[in-house]
């Protein structure tokens, strides 16, 4: 089965191991006594282990190891005092496990072995430093960014929606009461014609038909961009009344099914289902030939989901690029709410178009 489906994607989560090992970095870097306290321990306890191994096996190597913590935590000097302590542990144990002499060269050449190892670990760190700063300074500007565009989307739909609403309400009241002046006019003209019997008046009883139709042309476009600024408890009679609109002006049958005790939490939610399941409807009476439409808001535990499904001749295999804009309308109001839309094709033939939301709430 082919699915079209768009999700809004989820924030990153960081692991509680990550968690864990940033908390005692920073506890390190932020305490500096538990840092020097910690170095210290260690050196002290590879003093002892190498006093106790004796001086034939040097343990030079295994003293990086409280330089780099002091390094890392403390920085370049702090690296460079353990260096310095570490030369004199390693200097003491050896002389106390009985060694001959003490070569300077060979204390020099360790010194310097350690401050490049320091130095070294000290850009690197400034380095990653510098880095994780420019990375949390992207995150921020991206959450700055992304934030920016949720309310830019929110106030194009709220803009879109005035549009709509103030092109329905024109089409009614300026063009629809014209061409209700119109057609009075024209069955006044048709009515004198008669009274003299004018062979004119079957082509006047033609023009009155036409502008009556055009007034009902009017009223249905006028419906169709009218969309009812909903709030939160209202989307169930909206559905209803999109459910009989359809009904009466394309002569298809659709109905709907819902739970009055769905409570969808606001009214920016209401609207934007609303939204969906028109365009769906529409969809479904235009471009797939349906002669059922059936609309279903239904609720599972915390999950809300809208569903409009037809018999129509289905979701194509091959989907344009770039989708429709009917598509792209439906991806952006389920965006705009933090749902999923996705289109399969039914089984038994037609369209199926879901919206699912992941916490809804219960009338009081």
């Amino acid at each position: 089965m082919r699915t079209l489906a768009y999700v809004v994607p989820n924030a990153l989560v960081t692991s509680s191991s990550n968690m864990a090992a940033l908390r005692w970095r920073n506890r390190l870097t932020t305490s500096r006594p538990a840092l020097v306290t910690v170095c210290v321990v260690i050196t002290a306890g590879l003093g002892y282990v190498d006093y106790l191994t004796g001086y034939e096996r040097t343990f030079l190597l295994f003293y990086l190891v409280p330089i780099g913590i002091g390094t890392w935590f403390g920085g370049f000097w702090m690296g460079f005092a353990f260096s310095v302590l570490s030369i004199i542990a390693w200097v003491v144990s050896d002389v106390a496990a009985g060694v001959p002499t003490v070569g300077l060269w060979n204390i020099g050449m360790a010194l310097g072995s350690y401050a490049v190892f320091t130095s070294l670990l000290s850009k690197l760190r400034t380095l990653l430093n510098e880095l994780d700063q420019r990375v949390r300074d992207r995150t921020a500007a991206l959450k700055r960014e992304m934030a920016e565009r949720e309310r830019l989307d929110q106030e194009i739909a709220e803009v879109a929606d005035r549009e709509r609403r103030r092109l329905g309400q024109n089409l009614h009241d300026s063009l629809g009461q014209h061409l209700t002046g119109t057609a009075l006019a024209a069955q006044v003209l048709r009515e004198k014609l008669a009274e003299r019997s004018a062979t004119e008046v079957e082509a006047a009883d033609k023009v009155v038909q036409y502008i009556e139709e055009g007034i009902d042309l009017t009223r249905n476009l006028a419906r169709g961009f009218f969309s009812p600024e909903l709030e939160a408890d209202g989307l169930n009679v909206a559905l209803q009344g999109l459910a009989e609109n359809i009904n009466e002006r394309f002569r298809v049958p659709c109905t709907f099914n819902g739970d009055d005790a769905i409570h969808v939490g606001d009214g920016l939610t209401a609207t934007q289902l609303y939204h969906i399941a028109q365009e769906a409807a529409m969809n479904a009476v235009k471009h797939s030939g349906a002669n059922k439409i059936d609309i279903e808001l239904a609720r599972s535990g915390q999950k809300l989901t809208l569903a409009v499904s037809d018999d129509g001749r289905g979701f194509p295999q091959e989907l344009p690029e770039p989708p429709g804009l009917g598509l792209r309308l439906m991806a952006h109001g389920a965006s705009l709410i933090g749902g999923k839309l996705a289109i399969t094709r039914n089984r038994d033939g037609g369209t199926l178009v879901t919206c699912k939301l992941d916490r809804v709430q219960s009338a009081n």
